[in-house]
């Protein structure tokens, strides 16, 4: 039995949807469960010529005997939900937690005319998710079209052998220890991704923070380090929102503090490194570690020696496969 957990360790847009169609692809979970905030976080899969584009299902969906859940504390917006679910063709797999909250056309309103400051998504959560502690909230069961969809994600989670539980946003976005009020709408940490899909504590084996070869955020707040989006563009490193289409802002380091803090209270026992190949382009494809360039291995070692945590996956390009896999 195993029951993993994978968060992000920086201001989201880590890679996680890479790291997680890997790890459902080489460990063949009975169910992959997502946790998060909702349909604000974009995750990107591209594997086998096809890139797929998910605000609402997990990025797991690529290991086809997988089932695949929404736990009860992420917001889900039903249209979302729907065209996703037709597009992927995971119909027949897919439930949703009784318990969810549903976005309104209200919420993404509200949101639409509140959010500007902060810099959101606009995709209705923040509202969404006052509502839910207003208990005005609407929640998918009241939603005629989502009732076949509905499940007990707690019981089938805590009585499934192999677990894959993908969280969302990123660590530095989390309500309680980002950059607040520049922060997401509810903690992201793997402690809260756990509740969303109803596992225990003492329930989980491992837990996999993501973050990649340097730093980027959407949106406003505070952001050490940044360079101008012609520098990013210059080290390659120019990046686009998956859900708004904003530039990224990038910073070209990682920022130790945040990254250490993110280890400790997610209490990492793994680490994933993402977008080695384009900090470092020779590594582009390589999967085995001991054929990295030299200096990409040192950059590795830095990273476990200043944070203590073994990366146990390293990203070498924009597929699902290609991944060096140190476990």
């Amino acid at each position: 039995m195993a029951i993993n957990i994978l968060v992000g360790g920086q201001f989201g847009d880590e890679g996680k949807g890479k790291i997680i169609s890997h790890l459902a692809l080489h460990d063949k979970p009975d169910v992959v469960a997502r946790g998060g905030v909702g349909p604000n976080a974009g995750h990107t899969v591209i594997y086998k010529g096809r890139t797929y584009k998910l605000r609402q299902l997990p990025s797991g969906i690529i290991y086809e005997k997988s089932r695949i859940l929404i736990g009860a504390g992420v917001l889900v917006n039903p249209e979302v939900f729907l065209k996703e679910v037709e597009e992927c063709g995971v119909k027949g797999r897919v439930g949703i937690d009784f318990r969810c909250t549903a976005i309104t056309s209200a919420h993404i309103v509200e949101d639409s005319e509140t959010g500007g400051k902060i810099g959101t998504t606009k995709t209705g959560c923040g509202p969404a998710n006052i509502d839910r502690v207003r208990r005005t909230a609407k929640l998918v069961s009241e939603v005629p079209e989502l009732k076949p969809y509905l499940t007990d994600v707690p019981k089938e989670v805590n009585s499934s052998k192999n677990v894959l539980v993908e969280g969302s946003q990123g660590f530095m976005l989390s309500l309680l220890y980002g950059t607040y009020p520049y922060v997401t709408s509810k903690d992201t940490s793997a402690s809260s991704v756990a509740a969303d899909v109803g596992l225990g504590p003492t329930k989980i084996d491992d837990v996999i923070v993501v973050l990649k070869a340097y730093t980027t955020r959407v949106g406003n707040g505070p952001f050490v380090g940044e360079v101008s989006h012609e520098r990013a563009v210059e080290l390659g490193y120019a990046e686009y929102g998956t859900v708004t289409g904003r530039p990224r802002r990038v910073s070209e380091s990682l920022h130790w503090d945040e990254l250490k803090l993110a280890c400790e209270i997610n209490s990492a026992t793994m680490l994933a490194v993402t977008k080695l190949d384009v900090k470092f382009p020779s590594c582009k494809g390589v999967k085995k570690f001991e054929k990295l360039p030299k200096e990409a291995k040192s950059f590795i070692g830095e990273i476990e020696k200043k944070l203590g945590v073994p990366v146990k996956f390293i990203g070498t390009g924009a597929d699902a496969e290609e991944i060096i896999d140190r476990r």
